[in-house]
């Protein structure tokens, strides 16, 4: 075989119950990122898709870190993110694991269910009261 076929094989990764990823209580601690679940995203991609389909977002970027994971949402792929759907699992009982920023970082909703959190982005119908102007 040339060298330039040579095959490169992936390094190994630790696997997560080894015994060196086991605390000192026995339990194992978890050594990977944070990130978002199939359920948890299958919630957040429907809310997304049909703020897409309102012509309102255009495109969102998934970070994962030790602490936290991030869905953030774009208008434009260019710009900051608009809202960014944080996922902290530490403080799952305390504020609640959810929170979602506005583009100046403010806090606008934080909670333990993210089908709550992601409510603040569901279309409210306001009651317009008609006049009789004939």
């Amino acid at each position: 075989m040339h060298k330039k076929n040579a095959i490169i094989p992936f390094p190994q990764l630790k696997k997560q119950n080894s015994p060196s990823n086991k605390s000192s209580n026995g339990s194992y601690k978890p050594d990977s990122l944070v990130c978002f679940h199939r359920t948890e995203l299958s919630l957040i991609l429907s809310r997304y898709g049909a703020m897409v389909a309102q012509g309102a977002w255009r495109d969102y970027a998934i970070d994962m870190g030790r602490e936290y994971a991030v869905f953030s949402i774009f208008r434009h792929t260019s710009e900051n993110p608009l809202y960014r759907l944080e996922k902290h699992p530490k403080l799952a009982k305390r504020q609640g694991a959810y929170l979602i920023r506005n583009h100046q970082g403010r806090v606008l909703k934080r909670g333990k269910k993210l089908n709550q959190v992601l409510k603040i982005f569901e279309n409210k119908l306001e009651l317009i009261e008609a006049t009789n102007s004939y």
